[in-house]
């Protein structure tokens, strides 16, 4: 399967990974590519690219948990592949979390139920990782039981199990991709950042980098075009759906050494670093197993490495004034 000559949408497509998604769609040439954003985290700016590589490119801001409004959007444009990817984040949850296992079980929901209807032909579910939880074992496989730890985690597992009930019973075409920690350009560094992000910002304001806990917690980061690239090729396989598929590099780094990597590839090695508090509902040990993605779709994952952090560190440089 292809996306070539396809109308395409892709929901929180003005997001971090969301705008990398569209860049790399538009390199399939589909016939009309439409992205919905609330822009409560996405920003016009991360579609800059995008528009000049296609500039029929649409982009409507609204809720894409509105059922009634989803279904006459992609009824009006003649959708037949959906990348669901929009999200309230993580941070929200711990402050609102109401609004966010709301939303974020309502989008998926939504989508679900324009596949039902039979207005889309097929859905890409993006996931998330933290609907793991705490690792039970290393690596992650999709088998892995989801305990999640906080309310955004809830809201994704939860989203998982209403597709893979509509797949069941109702037989939709569609598939969950559910991604590790992404690193790389774009990544928000307002409200609710990263920490990638926000160690660059201490580095440049001159405050220390505050690390939440001991900092010997876990996480398995990929890069963000190697996520997006397989999250089209799960597309392109037929015999992807109906499946939760792990998007991730089955390498673990902990969080001191990832903030001591970043300090040294800035040139700012000597940095001071505080330890503060543990986040409530912070996961301690996430690293996915990989084997059924490089199985699927033959996915050759690159742990995260010195390169792709000084090209991250640099768009931060650049786009400074941004912020």
């Amino acid at each position: 399967m292809s996306l070539a000559g396809k109308s395409v949408l892709v929901t929180g497509g003005a997001g971090f990974i969301g705008s990398h998604l569209v860049d790399r769609i538009i390199q399939d040439a589909p016939a009309n590519l439409v992205v919905v954003d609330n822009f409560f985290l996405g920003s016009e700016s991360n579609l800059i690219e995008a528009r000049r590589a296609f500039p029929a490119l649409k982009v409507y801001r609204l809720d894409a948990s509105d059922l009634a409004m989803m279904d006459q959007l992609v009824a009006d444009e003649q959708i037949e592949v959906v990348f669901n990817l929009a999200v309230i984040p993580l941070p929200t949850s711990l402050l609102h979390p109401v609004w966010t296992i709301n939303t974020n079980i309502g989008i998926a929901l939504t989508f679900c139920e324009i596949a039902r209807r039979g207005r889309i032909k097929t859905l890409v579910q993006c996931s998330s990782s933290e609907a793991y939880g705490t690792a039970m074992y290393i690596p992650m496989d999709e088998k892995h039981p989801l305990i999640p730890t906080t309310p955004y985690a809830a809201s994704k597992s939860a989203g998982d199990e209403i597709l893979l009930s509509y797949a069941e019973t109702f037989g939709i075409d569609a598939v969950i991709v559910r991604p590790f920690n992404n690193f790389g350009p774009r990544q928000n560094w307002g409200s609710y950042a990263g920490i990638i992000p926000i160690v660059i910002q201490k580095i440049a304001s001159g405050e220390p980098v505050e690390i939440y806990g001991d900092g010997e917690q876990t996480r398995d980061y990929i890069f963000v075009r190697d996520t997006v690239d397989a999250i089209v090729r799960v597309y392109e396989q037929e015999s992807t759906r109906g499946k939760a598929i792990n998007i991730a590099t089955g390498c673990e780094i902990s969080i001191n050494k990832l903030v001591a990597d970043i300090l040294r590839n800035a040139g700012a090695a000597d940095h001071p670093v505080i330890h503060a508090a543990e986040r409530p509902g912070d996961v301690r040990r996430h690293c996915g197993d990989v084997g059924l993605a490089q199985q699927l779709i033959g996915f050759q994952p690159s742990p995260i490495n010195d390169e792709k952090l000084r090209e991250t560190i640099q768009w931060y440089v650049n786009h400074r004034h941004e912020a």
